[in-house]
């Protein structure tokens, strides 16, 4: 169903971005538009993990690492992509209390995940399970093509909607001054409706591939719970890469409403434990693992 719903928004957007681009500048300024915006976003698509990664000053690790919480959490990743039928992916450690994670990469084959070190001191083992399984779900469903084509269309439209400033009919000043303002305002709701229904679908493999649904539920929880108590200034100094996230890192409160990137997480939650049932398990809110109950973040050799 999410499939579907990213598909009728993807059409939505390009219809928007036509009729925009028909209005203002007609077939040659849509041209324009399209190759400009597509060239600026093929860039981000083949270096976009190296920039995220260096931006959160991300350390590759391996199984070897001499703490036995990142050799699990190294071993469970490689393990589900494996069970995903993925590649296996690089996986990162970034030095930072807030608990969060994502996953990066222009394809499978080049396909990097990371976690928080807040994460790993934050949750079991299974919980950790379902994160990264989640965040897989994003690998093989390809999102970061798809969420490249939408920031490009969505480019685009920005792109002619400052053509209406400038190349706009004179004669109806306030019309263009409306293509300016709306038109962004609409690719910009388009691309958030789109993340949200990215997540909702990375939920749902994240929890076929992993079997333990429940687990990424409480790892939601008590996620949200904790981003919201500490502040992640890498993410603050750069609000574009918040969606990347499984939980938005940035401050404030997230919703399942117009301007959020994030559904709201108490629906996730929701969703999750409706899948509980063809798993064959009892719904629990034990958040003991391997670990034990890990409430307060536990420091490691990489922080």
């Amino acid at each position: 169903m999410n499939h579907l719903k990213t598909y009728i928004l993807l059409a939505a957007m390009t219809a928007l971005f036509g009729a925009v681009g028909y209005m203002i500048g007609g077939v040659a300024g849509m041209t324009v538009a399209l190759v400009v915006a597509a060239a600026m976003n093929l860039f981000a698509y083949w270096n976009a993990d190296k920039m995220v990664l260096r931006h959160f000053r991300a350390q590759e690790v391996d199984p070897r690492h001499p703490d036995p919480r990142v050799q699990a959490y190294v071993a469970d990743t490689l393990a589900l992509a494996q069970r995903a039928g993925l590649p296996p992916p690089k996986v990162y450690i970034i030095d930072n209390p807030q608990p969060n994670a994502f996953a990066t990469g222009r394809d499978p084959q080049n396909a990097a995940v990371a976690a928080t070190s807040g994460l790993l001191g934050l949750l079991s083992r299974e919980e950790i399970r379902g994160v990264m399984a989640h965040e897989l779900a994003h690998v093989k469903n390809r999102d970061t093509l798809t969420m490249t084509v939408t920031a490009t269309i969505a480019g685009a439209v920005g792109m002619l909607a400052n053509f209406a400033l400038f190349f706009g009919d004179r004669r109806n000043p306030i019309a263009g001054l409306l293509i300016m303002i709306l038109a962004p305002l609409a690719a910009s709701l388009v691309q958030m409706a789109i993340s949200r229904a990215r997540e909702y679908e990375a939920d749902r493999i994240g929890a076929e591939i992993g079997g333990e649904p429940e687990a990424l539920a409480r790892a939601l929880e008590k996620i949200e719970a904790y981003a919201r108590q500490r502040v992640n200034v890498d993410a603050e100094r750069n609000p574009a890469m918040a969606h990347l996230f499984i939980i938005n890192p940035l401050a404030g409160h997230g919703a399942d409403n117009l301007f959020s990137t994030h559904p709201n997480t108490r629906n996730r939650i929701a969703k999750l434990m409706q899948l509980t049932q063809p798993f064959g398990r009892p719904t629990t809110n034990t958040a003991a693992g391997p670990w034990g109950a890990a409430p307060q973040r536990q420091r490691g050799p990489w922080g």
